[in-house]
């Protein structure tokens, strides 16, 4: 197995593996509110690259016998104008996709995308590195712990209207 940054011969490899998670989500979301768009697969890739290529990020695959079983993407994203006011802003980055396709999971893949989009981090001097996690996904999240990240902040949801 390899790990290389993105090339655009993967790009259906890589619309596979986020329809692959996404569907995943949408099968554990207890509230019901994820959905798998019927254009979803022709077109998140191409948002979430383009998110990269905006955020001075990049997109990372894990490749065997020429196929993408796996990626992480992560941008760097900047502080807004008034961000300083109430947090010291370190830079960070942020893992924006984070994805082995159910086959090759168990076997470090996700951990070694982890520690190659970690390199790319430092080696632009960040000091933090950010992912949100569906709480809904207890998998990723023991995944995550694992990996010394903890909880900073909760999201938290209520329904108001019943249809």
């Amino acid at each position: 197995m390899q790990m290389i940054e993105y090339e655009e011969k993967y790009l259906n490899d890589v619309r596979d593996l986020l329809t692959e998670l996404e569907e995943y989500l949408v099968s554990i979301d207890k509230d019901g509110l994820d959905r798998v768009h019927p254009e979803y697969h022709e077109k998140m890739a191409l948002v979430d690259l383009k998110e990269v290529n905006e955020n001075h990020g990049k997109c990372f695959l894990a490749v065997e016998e020429d196929k993408a079983i796996g990626l992480i993407m992560g941008i760097i994203p900047t502080y807004g104008e008034y961000d300083y006011l109430d947090y010291k802003c370190p830079k960070r980055g942020v893992i924006t996709e984070l994805v082995v396709t159910k086959s090759a999971r168990g076997k470090g893949i996700g951990k070694l995308l982890i520690e190659k989009i970690e390199d790319y981090f430092k080696s632009n001097d960040c000091e933090y590195v950010l992912v949100d996690v569906f709480a809904y996904n207890q998998n990723a999240i023991k995944f995550y712990d694992s990996l010394d990240f903890h909880t900073r902040m909760y999201t938290s949801i209520k329904k108001l209207l019943i249809k």
